[in-house]
């Protein structure tokens, strides 16, 4: 055994030295150090040996093994310098070159479209509020309606920091700390980072951005809340585009609608658009009513007041205004990406 070691190793160890350059070296390592080198398949016949033989034999090959390993990456270093020695030898700066062009920074696809998100509900009338990221459950469930053992609780796969702290799943606990603190007239937009537990793909990211908006004051109808979202929808995407309203259900709302807008690559003419996926609209927000428990929540009477609330992604906004595929194109830092959006800094 002894002499099948010292053989088994004098071959690794003459073999890493005869490798040139690091790519030799790094396809050298399967048969020197790799399950199937001749040193590590000696650990195989241990079992042929008596239990008094067994533990030296061990001890011996493993020996070996790790001078081969000390011996190749040692080897690995010096061939790395080496080859970088040479590299910096060949490279040669031309100090009478100009600089390098400094190119403009321009702002990232999300924040150009939130703030024209921000613009067109500020022009009518809005105010921005903000929250921490970090909230209680009853802000983020309670107040709105998602009580403990509500079904709707289901739809939120949330962080759990600590009992009763969580990262905010929406928005929405941006409008009952505003409604809380302000009395009617109140109309606000929040905008913010989001987080929810979910598997990165195209669509969908653990966390992303949303805007939310609040209007509450005296006789508030569903009327206003169409008026609002379709001044808005034109704002932002044309006023020859038609929208339409569908009843949905959300628990902090009451009644409820999710908001579509005429595709605006094929008008509802092709049954193949990669947009629509043939139906002809996009769905873009979600919308109803202000519940009455959420009212009494914070306070207010809901027979004296009313009001609507909305929600958006912006990135769903953002992809359908510059036509990205793919939401992970916004996190990745692809300046080749960045670079096509030149609204300045």
């Amino acid at each position: 055994m002894q002499q099948q070691v010292a053989a088994a190793k004098e071959a690794a160890l003459t073999a890493i030295e005869n490798a040139s350059n690091v790519t030799q070296l790094e396809q050298l390592k399967p048969d020197v150090l790799g399950k199937k080198s001749p040193l590590r398949q000696l650990m195989r016949l241990l079992k042929d040996l008596s239990a008094e033989e067994r533990p030296a034999a061990g001890a011996l090959i493993n020996e070996a093994v790790a001078e081969v390993e000390q011996r190749f990456e040692s080897r690995l270093t010096l061939l790395r310098d080496q080859e970088l020695e040479r590299r910096l030898a060949l490279e040669k700066v031309d100090v009478t070159l100009p600089p390098p062009h400094r190119c403009a920074g321009s702002l990232h696809p999300l924040t150009l479209t939130l703030n024209e998100i921000v613009r067109i509900f500020v022009s009518m009338g809005y105010e921005v509020a903000t929250g921490p990221d970090i909230e209680t459950e009853y802000h983020n469930f309670d107040a709105l309606n998602i009580l403990p053992d509500h079904p709707a609780r289901d739809m939120h796969d949330t962080f759990f920091l600590a009992p009763g702290v969580i990262l905010r799943t929406h928005t929405s606990p941006v409008q009952i700390r505003y409604m809380k603190s302000h009395r009617p007239p109140i109309a606000i937009i929040a905008p913010g980072r989001v987080y929810r537990v979910d598997d990165v793909d195209a669509t969908h990211s653990p966390v992303f951005h949303q805007v939310e908006g609040l209007l509450v004051d005296k006789h508030v109808s569903f009327a206003h809340l169409k008026g609002t979202l379709t001044e808005f929808l034109h704002a932002m995407f044309g006023r020859d585009l038609a929208t339409r309203f569908r009843p949905s259900y959300f628990p902090f709302t009451e009644p409820s609608a999710e908001v579509d807008v005429q595709c605006f690559i094929c008008r509802g003419k092709s049954s193949e658009c990669r947009i629509c996926k043939g139906t002809g609209w996009i769905e873009v927000l979600g919308s109803g009513m202000v519940h009455p428990n959420v009212l009494e929540n914070v306070g207010l009477n809901p027979r004296e007041v009313s009001g609507f609330a909305f929600g958006l992604g912006v990135e769903r906004f953002a992809m359908l205004r510059y036509g990205i595929p793919n939401i992970r194109c916004f996190y990745e830092n692809d300046i080749r990406f960045l670079s096509q959006f030149r609204a300045r800094v």
